[in-house]
C-alpha cells in the first residue's frame, strides 16, 4: 500500500501525459504509419520501428514515445489484412491466423473474419496493458533487489531463450543469436577500448554497427525483396464481402477463448526472447485441443482467428514488462525500442521503474490507447486498405527502397551506410532462405553490449569481494534471485527444446538440397573462427574474455550443427532453403531483384540521392514496372516530391556523393 501511495503522483503525471494533445497527434501518426507497413505481408514492427528511428534524434522524448508505441500498438492488428485476404503471414506473429481467416475469406467472409481479428486484438491489446500496470505497482520492491548479478543473469536467460527458442532447429537459433551477439562486439570494447574485428584503415567499424542499419538490413530488405521478385498484385481482390456485426459476436461468444489466449499472450510475452514466433502457434493450440467440435479447424473455423489475435496483441504489453524493468528485449521489435528509447536518452531498468515511474506508465497506457484507436481506424479504413492490396507491389517497392536509402543515411550521415545496408541485406537474405531466425540474431545484437558491461562490473566488484574473503564473493554473486533465474534458465531451455517443433518463421519451409544450406553454414563458421582468432589477440583481458567465451561457444554450435548436415538425409529440417520452393519459381530471380536496390546506392555514391533517385525510379518503373512514359514520369515526380518533402519537413540531408565534392549545387541536388 505504502509503495501505490507514493506512485499515485506519478500515475496522474502520465495520465495527463497521455492526452496531451501533442501526444495524441503523434500517437495517432505512428498508428497511421503501423497501419501502412502493417498492410505489407513480412515487413512488421522491426522493420517499422528501424524505419523510424533515424527520425528520433534531436525529437521531444514524448512525442518520440508516442511515435514508437502507436506503431508497435497497430501492427499486430493491421498484418491480419495480409492474412486473411491473401493468405500471406502479415507477420511471424499471424501466421496461425491464416489457417482458419484466408478459408473464410474465400468463402466471402472475410469480413466476418477481419472484424472478429479486431475485437480479439483490441481486447488482447487492453489486456496486456491492463496486467503490466498492476504487475509494476506489484513487482516494484521485487525489481529494485536487482543489482549486477540479478541483471548479468536475466541477461543470459533472455540469450538462451531468444536462441533455444528461435525454429525448428534449436542448433540454428543458438547459432543466429551467437552471431548477432559477435557482430555486436564489432568495433571499441567498452570497457578497455580495444579494437575487435576492425583496423585503424577502417574508421568506420570504430564504434560498431549502427542498430538502424542493421534492423532494416535484416529485415525490411528480405522481406521487400522477395515480395517483390512475384511481380504481382498483393491480393487479387478487395471485396471484403459481408459480416462485421456477426464478427464481433462471434468473439463476444467466445470471450473465455479469447481471455485464456491473452493470458497465453502475456506469458509468452514476458519471457524474453519468444515473442512473436511461438505466441500464435500456442494460442491456436490451445482452441483446437479444448475445442469439442475440431472439424471445421483449417477450413475457416473463426476461433482460430479468434485464438491468435487475441494472444498476439497481448504479447506486445507483455513483451514490455521485460523491456522495460530489466532493459532486455522481450521480442525483436522490443529490442529495436531499445535502441529507440536510447536515442530519446532514456535508460529502461529497474532505475526507469525507481525515478521515471511517470515515463514508464506513459507507455503502457500509451500502448492501450493505440491499440483503441488502431483497431477502429482498422474497421473504418478497412474497405480502402483492401483496395490497397491490390495494386501491384511493383509500384510500392521502389518507394520503400527510397525510404530505406534515406532512413539508413541518417545513422551516421555516411555514404558507407548505404554499403553497410546492402551487405547486411544481402546476410538477412541468407539468414531467412536458410531458415536461421532473424530476430534471435537481432536480440543477440542488441544484448551484446549490455552483456558485455554487466559481465565486466559484475566480476570486478566479485574480484574485490573475493580478495577479502571467498564467502563475500560467492555471497555477492550468488543471490536468491540470481539462482532462482538459473534454475529458471535451465527449466526453459529443457522445455525449450522440447518445444521447438512447434516453432517456425516460415509455415511451409522446403528442403531437398544439401549444397546451398552446408555452403552457407560454412561461411558462418569460417567467420566465427576468424573472430575467435582476433578475439585471442586482443591484449586486454576483460577485451579480450567475452567475445572470445560467446565466439567459441557459437562456433561449438556451429560445429554440432554442420555434424548434423553429414549424418541428416536432405529432408531434415537442418537443410530449409525456401528458393527450393515457391521462392524459388518467382519470375523474378533473387540477386537480379537485389540488383536494383544496389544500384541505387551505387548512383547515389556517384551523384548523391537525389539524381540517383531520378535515374533508378525512371528506370525502375519504366523496365520493370512496365509503365507507359507518361506514368513513369508521374511515378517518378511522386517519388522525389515525397523525399524532398520528407527531408524539408525533418531538417535532414539528402546523402551526397561524389559529385557534389566536385561542383557546388543547390539544394535537393547537394
Amino acid at each position: 500500500m505504502d509503495s501505490f501511495a507514493q506512485a499515485l503522483p506519478q500515475l496522474g503525471a502520465a495520465f495527463a501525459l497521455i492526452f496531451h494533445p501533442t501526444q495524441i497527434m503523434y500517437l495517432v501518426g505512428g498508428v497511421l504509419l503501423g497501419l501502412s507497413i502493417g498492410v505489407l505481408p513480412g515487413l512488421g514492427g522491426i522493420a517499422g520501428l528501424a524505419l523510424v528511428l533515424p527520425f528520433l534524434y534531436g525529437m521531444d522524448p514524448v512525442a518520440g514515445l508516442a511515435l514508437m508505441i502507436g506503431l508497435i500498438a497497430v501492427i499486430p492488428t493491421s498484418d491480419t489484412f495480409s492474412s486473411v485476404l491473401l493468405g500471406i503471414p502479415g507477420s511471424s506473429a499471424s501466421q496461425a491466423t491464416v489457417l482458419d481467416g484466408f478459408p473464410l475469406a474465400k468463402q466471402g467472409h472475410a469480413a466476418r473474419a477481419l472484424s472478429a481479428a479486431f475485437a480479439s486484438s483490441l481486447f488482447g491489446g487492453l489486456f496486456g496493458a491492463i496486467v503490466l500496470t498492476f504487475f509494476i505497482l506489484i513487482a516494484r520492491p521485487l525489481i529494485l533487489a536487482f543489482g549486477l548479478p540479478e541483471m548479468l543473469m536475466i541477461t543470459i536467460l533472455g540469450l538462451s531463450m531468444v536462441a533455444i527458442l528461435a525454429g525448428r532447429v534449436p542448433l540454428k537459433g543458438i547459432v543466429a543469436a551467437g552471431l548477432g551477439v559477435m557482430v555486436g562486439t564489432i568495433g571499441s570494447a567498452p570497457a578497455g577500448g580495444s579494437l575487435r574485428m576492425s583496423t585503424y584503415d577502417m574508421p568506420y567499424l570504430m564504434d560498431g554497427f549502427q542498430l538502424v542499419i542493421v534492423g532494416l538490413g535484416i529485415y525490411a530488405i528480405p522481406e521487400i525483396v522477395s515480395l517483390l521478385r512475384h511481380d504481382r498484385p498483393i491480393a487479387e481482390g478487395g471485396s471484403l464481402g459481408d459480416g462485421w456485426a456477426q464478427g464481433v459476436k462471434d468473439w463476444w461468444q467466445n470471450k473465455w477463448l479469447s481471455l485464456r489466449c491473452a493470458v497465453i499472450g502475456v506469458l509468452v510475452g514476458v519471457i524474453p526472447g519468444l515473442g512473436g514466433s511461438v505466441v500464435d502457434w500456442l494460442a491456436y493450440g490451445s482452441a483446437v485441443q479444448t475445442a469439442k467440435d475440431r472439424s471445421e479447424f483449417g477450413k475457416g473455423d473463426i476461433r482460430g482467428v479468434i485464438a491468435p489475435e487475441s494472444s498476439n496483441n497481448a504479447k506486445e504489453g507483455g513483451g514490455l514488462v521485460p523491456t522495460l524493468i530489466f532493459g532486455i528485449p522481450g521480442s525483436g521489435s522490443m529490442a529495436i525500442f531499445l535502441g529507440g528509447l536510447a536515442l530519446l536518452n532514456m535508460t529502461p531498468g529497474p532505475q526507469m521503474v525507481r525515478n521515471n515511474l511517470d515515463i514508464t506508465y506513459t507507455i503502457v497506457w500509451s500502448l492501450a490507447l493505440a491499440n483503441v484507436i488502431g483497431a477502429g481506424l482498422c474497421i473504418v479504413l478497412s474497405k480502402y486498405i483492401a483496395r490497397m492490396t491490390t495494386i501491384r507491389f511493383t509500384v510500392i517497392a521502389p518507394y520503400l527502397f527510397m525510404i530505406i536509402a534515406f532512413a539508413a543515411f541518417q545513422s551516421r550521415q555516411s555514404a558507407l551506410d548505404l554499403a553497410t545496408l546492402v551487405g547486411i541485406g544481402i546476410f538477412g537474405i541468407l539468414l531467412r532462405r536458410f531458415d536461421f531466425s532473424r530476430p534471435a540474431f537481432l536480440i543477440g545484437f542488441v544484448l551484446s553490449n549490455q552483456t558485455e558491461i554487466f559481465v565486466n562490473q559484475a566480476f570486478q566488484i566479485a574480484g574485490a569481494r573475493f580478495r577479502r574473503s571467498a564467502e563475500a564473493g560467492w555471497d555477492y554473486l550468488l543471490s536468491p534471485i540470481t539462482i532462482g533465474l538459473l534454475i529458471l534458465t535451465v527449466v526453459s531451455v529443457v522445455v525449450g527444446i522440447r518445444a521447438s517443433k512447434n516453432i517456425r518463421e516460415n509455415i511451409d519451409a522446403p528442403t531437398g538440397t544439401k549444397t546451398a544450406p552446408a555452403i552457407f553454414l560454412g561461411a558462418v563458421t569460417l567467420y566465427l573462427a576468424v573472430s575467435c582468432i582476433d578475439a585471442w589477440g586482443v591484449s586486454r583481458f576483460q577485451d579480450r574474455i567475452f567475445p572470445l567465451t560467446i565466439g567459441l561457444v557459437t562456433l561449438a554450435g556451429a560445429l554440432l550443427l554442420g555434424l548434423r548436415m553429414l549424418r541428416a538425409p536432405a529432408d531434415d529440417d537442418v537443410f530449409i532453403d525456401l528458393e527450393t520452393g515457391e521462392e524459388g519459381e518467382a519470375p523474378h530471380g533473387l540477386w537480379s531483384t537485389l540488383v536494383w536496390f544496389g544500384a541505387l546506392v551505387a548512383l547515389t555514391f556517384v551523384f548523391g540521392l537525389f539524381i540517383a533517385l531520378l535515374i533508378f525510379l525512371l528506370a525502375f518503373f519504366r523496365v520493370r514496372g512496365r509503365f507507359n512514359w507518361q506514368r513513369t514520369v508521374l511515378a517518378t515526380a511522386i517519388g522525389l516530391a515525397f523525399i524532398c518533402g520528407l527531408a524539408a519537413v525533418l531538417g535532414r540531408d539528402l546523402p551526397p556523393g561524389y559529385l557534389q565534392t566536385l561542383y557546388e549545387l543547390p539544394w535537393p541536388l547537394t
